[in-house]
Formats: C-alpha cells, sequence, structure tokens
C-alpha cells in the first residue's frame, strides 16, 4: 500500500470524497504537456494491474500494468512515440487541503486521434526488459541477476541490497548455465523473483519493485464501501512444492506436516537445475516456508475505491457475506478514473486438490526435453581481458558432459589486438649518377681582320654509386594455438596464423570424437605469440561446444581446478627453510568456506651454491 497519511485514509472511505485527476505527458524529445481532470474523457481512463493469473496464487511473475486514457487534445500522435505519462491522484482532506499520490509511470505504445480527441494506451517500463538475454554462462546472487537486468534494461532498482536479502535465498549463489529456456530479460527477472519467492512489479515511480505475499492486512473494507463481493468458502493454502529436476527428469517434492494443502509448482527453473542435492533441497524448502504463510480466501469485489491500494496488498472484509477473521489478498485491480474500483484476488481450492495422489502431483512435473538424438550446445565467454605473450595463456575453457557416446564439435572465435615487435631493416641502394660537365673552345680567326670566337661542348659523365640504407617497419607476429582435451595436450594439430599489427580475428575449429557417456570432459585452448605481445578484451573470446545427447549439466566428478599466480622471490644460497603458506577463500555449491594451505618444508640447494640470478627478479 502506498504510504499516505491517516486524513488521507479517513477521507478516502467517507461517503463522499473531493478528489480529482491530473496528469503529464513527456515526449522523447523534450516537451511536456500538461492536462487536468476536465482534460480526460468522462469514463475513458482506466489502470489495470495484476501479480497473478485468472486461476491461482504464482510465483516469480512480471506483469505488466496497462493504462488506457482519451483526451480532449490537440498534441500531435506522431510526437508520443514511447512518451512518458504519469498520472495523479488528488483528494481533498478534512482541513481543506489536497494530498497527491502517483498512479505510475508509463510508457506510450498506441496512439490514435479523432476528431477533438487523443486516445493512448500505454504500458509500465516491464516491457523494457523483452530484451534478448546473452544466454552466457552467468553466476551470483539474485541481487546479482537484478541488478544486471536493470542496468541492460534502463531501469531503476527499488530495493537495496540489504532490502533484497530479507527475502529467502538471497544469499546463496545461483547460476544460470547455458542449457536453459532463457529468452529475454524478463525471464531472467521470472526465475529470480521465484527462487525468492516473491513477485515483480513495477511500482508508482517507475522502479522495479519485489514484492511478497504476507500476511499482515493493511486495510479493513466494510459493506458500506462495497458495491458488489463475491467470496469463496475455502482458505488457499499451500503445504508443498514441486521442482523439476530436468537432469534427472524426476519432479522433486518437499511438503510439510501434515501435508493437506496445494502444491506450489516452479516448473523447469534454471537457477534451480545445478548444484548439490542438499543446495536444491534448501532452495526449496526456504520457498516453501515463506509460500506456506499464505492463507487467502478467494473473492471478487466492486469498491467505492481506495487509489492507494497496491496488488499484493492483504485485506479484510466485514459485514454481509464476509468473514472479518480470514484474510485475502489483492491479486488483480483495476482503477476507472472517476469510477469504481474492482479487486480480484484468486486462489484454488485444497480440497479438490486431495484429489490428486502424491504420485500425480510429481508425474504433472515430469519433461523429456533432454530427448535422445537432441542437439545440445555448452558456450564460453572470457569475464575479463587476457594479455598474450610468448608463452601459453588459457583463453578457452569449456566442461561439457553427453548423456552418451557421441561426437562433438567445437568452435571459437576470439579478436586480439596485436602489437608486433618493430623490426629494422638494412639494404645497399646502388644505382648510376649522371653528373654533366661542360667545356669552352677557343675556334680562333681566319684572318687578321677576323675576331676570334668561343664555342661551349656540354658533357655526362655517368658514376656508379653505392649506398646503406636503414628503416623500422613493422614485423610479423606468430601466433600458436595448443588445444587440450581432459589434461592431455592435442599434438597432432596445432593452428597456426602470422599477423602484423593490428586487430585480427582468429577462427578456431576442432571436431571431438568418442565422448564418454556421463563424464566430466574439460576443452582448453591455450594461445601465446612470438615477435609480439596481443590482448583480448571482455567479452572479445567466444566459443561453443555442440553436438547430440549434450547433457543439460555436466556430472561433476569431484575435481576442483585451483590457479594461483605468486610474485617472484628470490632463493638465496646454501641450505635454507622456504614455508609458503596462505588462506584461500573458495565458493562451493556447498554453503561452506574452506582453508586451503600448502607449506613447503626445508629445501636443500646443492652444487657449489652459486647465486641465481633472473632478470625482472
Amino acid at each position: 500500500m502506498y504510504p499516505v497519511s491517516d486524513a488521507f485514509l479517513q477521507a478516502v472511505q467517507e461517503n463522499t470524497r473531493i478528489f480529482h485527476w491530473t496528469g503529464k505527458i513527456t515526449t522523447m524529445g523534450g516537451a511536456v504537456y500538461d492536462f487536468g481532470y476536465s482534460d480526460i474523457v468522462k469514463g475513458s481512463g482506466y489502470i489495470s494491474q495484476q501479480c497473478c493469473g485468472n486461476t491461482e496464487i504464482e510465483l516469480g511473475t512480471v506483469y505488466s500494468a496497462e493504462m488506457g486514457i482519451t483526451l480532449f487534445s490537440q498534441i500531435d500522435r506522431y510526437t508520443l512515440e514511447n512518451a512518458k505519462v504519469e498520472l495523479f491522484y488528488h483528494l481533498s482532506l478534512p482541513d481543506g487541503s489536497y494530498e497527491q499520490i502517483p498512479m505510475g509511470v508509463f510508457e506510450v505504445s498506441e496512439a490514435n486521434r479523432t476528431v477533438k480527441c487523443l486516445e493512448l494506451k500505454a504500458y509500465d517500463y516491464m516491457l523494457r526488459f523483452e530484451k534478448n538475454f546473452n544466454g552466457f554462462t552467468t553466476i551470483g546472487t539474485a541481487y546479482d541477476f537484478l541488478a544486471l537486468c536493470c542496468k541492460a534494461c534502463d531501469v531503476e532498482l527499488a530495493q537495496t541490497p540489504e532490502e533484497i536479502k530479507a527475502f529467502p535465498n538471497a544469499d546463496i549463489t545461483l547460476s544460470i548455465y547455458s542449457e536453459n529456456d532463457i529468452e529475454t530479460y524478463r525471464d531472467v527477472l521470472y526465475y529470480t523473483a521465484q527462487v525468492l519467492g516473491c513477485f515483480c512489479c513495477i511500482n508508482r515511480e517507475g522502479k522495479l519493485e519485489l514484492r511478497k505475499y504476507n500476511s499482515a492486512p493493511v486495510l479493513q473494507i466494510g459493506s458500506r464501501q462495497r458495491f458488489s463481493s463475491s467470496f469463496s468458502d475455502f482458505v488457499t493454502r499451500y503445504t508443498a512444492v514441486s521442482s523439476t529436476n530436468l537432469r534427472t527428469q524426476i519432479a522433486e517434492y518437499y511438503a510439510l506436516d501434515p501435508d493437506d494443502g496445494l502444491t506450489m509448482n516452479l516448473g523447469v527453473n534454471p537457477l534451480l537445475q545445478f548444484g548439490l542435492e542438499e543446495t536444491r533441497k534448501q532452495l526449496c524448502e526456504n520457498i516453501l516456508q515463506d509460500i506456506s504463510t499464505v492463507e487467502y480466501v478467494p473473492f471478487d469485489s466492486s469498491t467505492i475505491g481506495n487509489p492507494a491500494l497496491d496488488v499484493g496488498d492483504i485485506l479484510t472484509f466485514d459485514g454481509g457475506q464476509a468473514d472479518a477473521t480470514k484474510h485475502t489478498c489483492i491479486t488483480s485491480i483495476h482503477y476507472q478514473i472517476g469510477g469504481k474500483q474492482s479487486l480480484k484476488c484468486v486462489g484454488k481450492n485444497p480440497r479438490l486438490a486431495q484429489a490428486k495422489s502424491k504420485n500425480d502431483k510429481n508425474i504433472s512435473g515430469l519433461l523429456n526435453q533432454i530427448e535422445a538424438g537432441k542437439i545440445g550446445i555448452h558456450t564460453f565467454t572470457n569475464a575479463s581481458a587476457f594479455s598474450v605473450p610468448d608463452t601459453d595463456v588459457k583463453i578457452i575453457s569449456i566442461e561439457f558432459a553427453a548423456s552418451e557416446e557421441t561426437h562433438v564439435q567445437f568452435f571459437g572465435q576470439a579478436v586480439i589486438d596485436v602489437s608486433a615487435v618493430q623490426t629494422e631493416r638494412s639494404a645497399v641502394a646502388k644505382g648510376t649518377i649522371v653528373i654533366p660537365t661542360s667545356a669552352v673552345t677557343d675556334t680562333g680567326g681566319t684572318t687578321e681582320t677576323d675576331s676570334s670566337t668561343e664555342t661551349t661542348e656540354t658533357n655526362e659523365t655517368e658514376i656508379a654509386v653505392e649506398l646503406p640504407v636503414v628503416w623500422t617497419e613493422d614485423g610479423k607476429t606468430e601466433a600458436y594455438v595448443t588445444y587440450e582435451l581432459n589434461d592431455e595436450k592435442i599434438l597432432a594439430f596445432h593452428p597456426q596464423e602470422s599477423w602484423h599489427s593490428g586487430k585480427h580475428i582468429l577462427s578456431l575449429y576442432y571436431p571431438i570424437e568418442k565422448i564418454i557417456a556421463d563424464y566430466t570432459n574439460t576443452f582448453n585452448v591455450y594461445l601465446r605469440l612470438t615477435g609480439g605481445v596481443g590482448a583480448i578484451g571482455t567479452g572479445d573470446c567466444i566459443a561453443s561446444i555442440s553436438g547430440q545427447s549434450m547433457a543439460a549439466a555436466p556430472a561433476w566428478d569431484g575435481k576442483l581446478t585451483i590457479e594461483e599466480t605468486i610474485s617472484p622471490f628470490v632463493i638465496g644460497g646454501g641450505m635454507m627453510s622456504l614455508t609458503f603458506a596462505e588462506n584461500i577463500h573458495t565458493e562451493t555449491m556447498e554453503l561452506v568456506q574452506r582453508s586451503y594451505a600448502d607449506t613447503i618444508g626445508r629445501a636443500g640447494i646443492g652444487a657449489f651454491c652459486c647465486p641465481i640470478e633472473q632478470e625482472g627478479f
């Protein structure tokens, strides 16, 4: 429920009230149009929200709120694409002042023009999450996933990390592997909220907010405030959850004692597919403990309206056929601007659910997604940048498994920014130089009276010369690729490229034959450069392994791989004792912290105790 004053709550429940609506339209170009209550065509405006479907309570839902309104306005409809619409409700208080509350932020999806009116249909920011999700492997807490979605889709998250930690399973590390049916960021929100035992909505300020199904009522609605109402004769409550394990194709069932209520079917949640059985059990039981607080009476009522109410609010009703001792929850709400307010709570009857046996509940959750012969794919992208020197650097590492013996193919591409070593070149330039020369000749006269004359003659002299020439040019960098399968280097095939400075694409391919069934395989790619260095940026290296009968999750063989780089240190002469100890924090699917310590005892250095020198030490 939106926080309002006590005076507002008192005024909104009176038989008569004085109120009005206002709004503001902001176009993508920055133009702002304000409108008042008189600009709204009577009976045309509405706001509709929901957090569940039409039959039962759901977890993780990501429904978008819809707004429709018709205005007496001459605004050019072609300027309203993705325009922002804000609505406000103003209620007169007993002291004569007005209290204003926001009614939501929406983006225009459709604008139609009549002779005098402008018809608008808009939705809240939930539609912004309809962006394609890259599908790469992702690991983090629930808050990390929420923050990732909000950043990628330009929506602000309403809750802080501390507030998110109040939800169940918020402190558990979750994983999204490539084998999933996630298509958009909205799907990621759905599965994350389901793990947290809540649902998603866009609040009145346009921020993403997660809400739980609570048990504390926020308001009581009497018979005077209802035009019509219908209440069920049962209480919807949950005593079990069911989650399908995609790897084993079994619907895992967790229940309270006694198990006499409904079962919340979580389906195939990618965030609940991987890890130890104890972890999955803890996640599902935490969700069960949270959803077991749901004890709602389904209802449908038309009321005089309280614009401060939101989906997820807990209500009590009294008078008429209502039972004031029972709680109910708003799962859908429809505001009619200037008119009635419709409230609804959905839910199934637990007594009818008892007709199903527990075996039937398990069978209803089974999926046969991993079929024999189905093509599967495991993908990889680098989460950090690499610098590639003249030593082998692991640039790709993919773990995979198959449900039966098969053949798979590896494909990869990397964008590498190469800086080749500049080389000095020298040569001898040979050529001929032509040097012009001139000579003056005196011819003399024929008689004593004749004067003498002079004649100039031009000659060319060729001289052969040799000059040494030295210059610097871009060198050539050699790239060497090494494949490794299950810690064994593949010696028969080594791709090699020759590059000058600049960005280059390294394309890789390798067929892998006779993959053993139900065994974790690791395929690594190493790269080294000679005659230069290379840089691979974050996300510039992608790869995949695909083939038939690929399992949804690799079977863990119990192997832990730990890599650590230590700075160089000097080893002196003679006998000495070296001790190296360090605590390493590890994260596994077990919710424990372990430490690792390695001690090197006394080490003797023989020979003649010659000093050891190494550049860079």
